[in-house]
C-alpha cells in the first residue's frame, strides 16, 4: 500500500504543531469539505462508530447491567475523553486528537474486561495472542466498516496522528521493554498499517497525545471505580480505619500495580487523600452523602488534573507540545495516590472472593464459544466475520477470525449466544436464527 500523501493534505490548513504527514490517511480520501479539520472528522468516526456504542454493554469493573449506576466500558471512555481533552487542551496538542484517542482507547476490548481478555489471550497463544490495544489497531484500521479499498478494508481510515495517537504500548508482541509482559500493541499481520502509523516515531516512545490518553485512562479509571465501589456499597472508607484491614488493601495495591514501592510509601498516599476535607467516610446513598461524593471525584480529578499540567510545564515551559515534542509528567506523590485508588476497587471488587465463580463462568462462555464456532464454520458467525472466514489464506487467519467475533461480542450477547448454543443444543441455533450484533451492527 503506498503512503503518498492523501490530497487533503495539500488543501487542508495544516494545525500549529502538526505536520503535513501527520494528516495522511493510510487509504488516500479526496476531501469533501473544508468546514472541519481532518482531526475532526477523525474524531466524529470514533464516535458514530458500532465498536464505540458496543462498549455500552461491555465491562468496566462491575459488570455491565449489574446496577444502573455502574459504569460501563463506554461511560468510562467518555470521561476520559473529557479528562484527556482538557489536559490536551492546556499543553497545547490538538484536542480532536486526544479526544478520538480517548474514545478509541478500549474499543479492542472483549467481553468480561480484563478477565475476557486473558482467557482470549490464552486461547490465541499460538497464534498471536490476544491484547486489547492491539485490538483497537485492528478495529480502527481494518475491521470497524468504513472505507474497503480493492486489496482490504482499512477501517475507519483515521490520520497518522490519530492512529499513532491511540497506540498505547507502541510495539509487537514480546518486543517491549518487559518482554514477559503481554502488553502489546499490534498483531503481526497488523504490522504493516502499524509501521505507516509510526512513522517518524521514537521506538517504544508513545507520541504525546498518547502519553495524554495514557494519564486521562488512569486519572478516570482510579477515580471513578472507587465511585462504583462506594456506591455499590463493596468498598467502606471507614474499614480502613482499622490497621489490619488497612494493610491488607495496601497490599493489594502494592502486588497489583506498585510492586516496587513500600507498604509505608501507600499509607502515606492514602493519608494524604483521607486529609482531605472532601474525602467521603460515611456514604448513606443519601442526596447530601451522593453529592459530597460526586464532589470528591471531582475533587480527585482536579487534583490530579491540575498535578499533570503543572508538572508538564514545569519542564517544558509554555510552548505547544504535541506528537514527538514533550514528555507529559506526573509527580511521583501523584503516582502513588492514583496507584491507590485503583488498588482499592482492586482490593474490594476485582480481588474479591465473591467474583471467582463469576470469572470462572466468563472464562467457560469464552472457551465455549470458541471452541464451537472453530467447529462450525461460518454457521454463528456475523455476515461480516463469515466474509473474512472465507477469505482467510490458513487456519491461523481463520483462528484470528473466530477471536475478532468473540472479541466483538458484549458481554450480554457472549451470554446469550451461550445460552442458546450450550443450553439449547447448538443445531437448533444457526446465523439466521440468531439476532446477534456483530461488526456494524446495533445493539
Amino acid at each position: 500500500m503506498s503512503t503518498a500523501a492523501a490530497s487533503s493534505a495539500t488543501t487542508v490548513r495544516v494545525p500549529a504543531g502538526y505536520s503535513a504527514g501527520d494528516l495522511e490517511r493510510w487509504a488516500p480520501e479526496e476531501p469533501k469539505s473544508e468546514a472541519r479539520t481532518p482531526f475532526q472528522r477523525d474524531r466524529a468516526r470514533v464516535l458514530h462508530s458500532s465498536a464505540l456504542r458496543r462498549l455500552g454493554a461491555k465491562t468496566q469493573v462491575l459488570g455491565a447491567g449489574s446496577d444502573d449506576f455502574v459504569r460501563t466500558r463506554l461511560t468510562h471512555s467518555l470521561e476520559v475523553a473529557q479528562v484527556g481533552r482538557d489536559i490536551g487542551a492546556e499543553l497545547g496538542c490538538d484536542p480532536d486528537v486526544v479526544d478520538a484517542a480517548c474514545l478509541s482507547h478500549d474499543l479492542g476490548h472483549p467481553p468480561f474486561g480484563h478477565n475476557g481478555e486473558k482467557v482470549l489471550d490464552a486461547i490465541a497463544e499460538d497464534f498471536g495472542g490476544f491484547e486489547g490495544n492491539a485490538q483497537t489497531l485492528r478495529l480502527l484500521t481494518r475491521l470497524e466498516p468504513k472505507v474497503i479499498g480493492e486489496e482490504r478494508p482499512y477501517g475507519l481510515n483515521l490520520t497518522r496522528a490519530g492512529v499513532d495517537a491511540a497506540i498505547k504500548y507502541p510495539w509487537a508482541r514480546a518486543e517491549g521493554p518487559d518482554p514477559a509482559s503481554p502488553k502489546f500493541g499490534a498483531y503481526a499481520d497488523d504490522l504493516d498499517v502499524y509501521t505507516w502509523a509510526r512513522e517518524g516515531a521514537v521506538p517504544g516512545r508513545k507520541c504525546f497525545e498518547a502519553q495524554v490518553m495514557d494519564l486521562a485512562d488512569d486519572i478516570a479509571y482510579s477515580v471513578h471505580d472507587v465511585e462504583d465501589a462506594v456506591t455499590g456499597g463493596t468498598l467502606d472508607l471507614r474499614r480502613l480505619r482499622d490497621p489490619m484491614e488497612r494493610a491488607a488493601a495496601l497490599y493489594v495495591v502494592q502486588d497489583w500495580y506498585v510492586p516496587g514501592e513500600s507498604i509505608a510509601a501507600l499509607d502515606e498516599a492514602l493519608g494524604r487523600l483521607e486529609a482531605e476535607p472532601w474525602w467521603v467516610l460515611d456514604f448513606t446513598g443519601g442526596m447530601r452523602s451522593a453529592a459530597a461524593l460526586k464532589d470528591m471525584a471531582s475533587q480527585l480529578i482536579g487534583r490530579f488534573t491540575r498535578a499533570v499540567v503543572t508538572t508538564t510545564r514545569e519542564r517544558h515551559g509554555d510552548a505547544p507540545l504535541a506528537r514527538y515534542r514533550g514528555q507529559a509528567e506526573l509527580p511521583e506523590e501523584s503516582r502513588l495516590e492514583i496507584a491507590v485508588l485503583k488498588g482499592l476497587a482492586a482490593a474490594y471488587v476485582m480481588s474479591s472472593a465473591s467474583q471467582q465463580p463469576v470469572y470462572e463462568r466468563q472464562e467457560e462462555i469464552i472457551r465455549d464459544l470458541y471452541a464451537q464456532l472453530w467447529n462450525t464454520g461460518t454457521t454463528h458467525l456475523s455476515p461480516l466475520f463469515a466474509e473474512l472466514w472465507e477469505a482467510a489464506e490458513d487456519d491461523d487467519a481463520r483462528r484470528r477470525v473466530i477471536v475478532d467475533q468473540i472479541a466483538s461480542y458484549t458481554d450480554v450477547t457472549a451470554g446469550r449466544l451461550h445460552e442458546r448454543l450450550f443450553d439449547r443444543g447448538a443445531t437448533h441455533v444457526t446465523a439466521a436464527d440468531t439476532p446477534l450484533p456483530g461488526l456494524g451492527a446495533e445493539l
